[in-house]
């Protein structure tokens, strides 16, 4: 039985790194990359642009329940999305990203520095080379995102938002790296890519 994440203890601006990454460590989730059911349809949901989740055209209001599917959620490597279980797979239309990275606490300065993500469910995720943040090649249009999950080229990946993404600019343009970088968890993301 797959359990869906738990809410946070208490508020994402109240913890400390090391409550943030003692949250990381004890989070389990499926082994959804191990499972390949014979069985398989549509799931006629989708996750739309602003993060939000449907069923048939009517919105999941139910936080609990978008975070239990969240749990079974893969993507596929010809990268459409699925929700997997042992018994079977479905398919799930994703507008933009499944996840959005809504809050960012910051611990460090330069090389030292850790970036933790609080995703639209409630799910941490320590920006590094497991989880790398990538900003497009166009300046003037930043693509921000956070792997999540997954293989990494093909894996879940989650929408930082805007104000977010100024945040982490404004991080970087203090750091004085030329050109503009940002350090987490000993990884190094620069703001546009090569």
């Amino acid at each position: 039985m797959v359990t869906p994440a738990p809410s946070l203890p208490k508020d994402f601006a109240q913890l400390s790194l090391t409550e943030a990454a003692e949250l990381l460590a004890a989070r389990k989730l499926p082994p959804v990359e191990q499972w390949h059911p014979e069985r398989s349809g549509d799931s006629a949901m989708e996750i739309r642009t602003d993060g939000s989740w449907y069923h048939e055209g009517g919105r999941i209001n139910r936080p609990a329940m978008i975070r239990l599917f969240s749990t079974i959620l893969r993507r596929e490597p010809d990268g459409s999305h699925v929700l997997v279980t042992p018994a079977e797979k479905l398919v799930i239309a994703v507008e933009d990203m499944p996840f959005r990275a809504v809050e960012m606490k910051s611990e460090g300065a330069g090389k030292d520095r850790k970036l933790v993500f609080r995703l639209d469910t409630d799910d941490l995720v320590m920006a590094g080379p497991d989880h790398p943040l990538s900003f497009g090649t166009d300046p003037d249009n930043p693509d921000p995102r956070l792997h999540v999950r997954g293989a990494l080229g093909n894996g879940l990946e989650a929408r930082v938002d805007r104000a977010l993404y100024y945040e982490i600019a404004d991080l970087a343009l203090v750091e004085g790296d030329d050109p503009p970088a940002i350090w987490s968890n000993g990884a190094r993301f620069a703001l546009v890519a090569a």
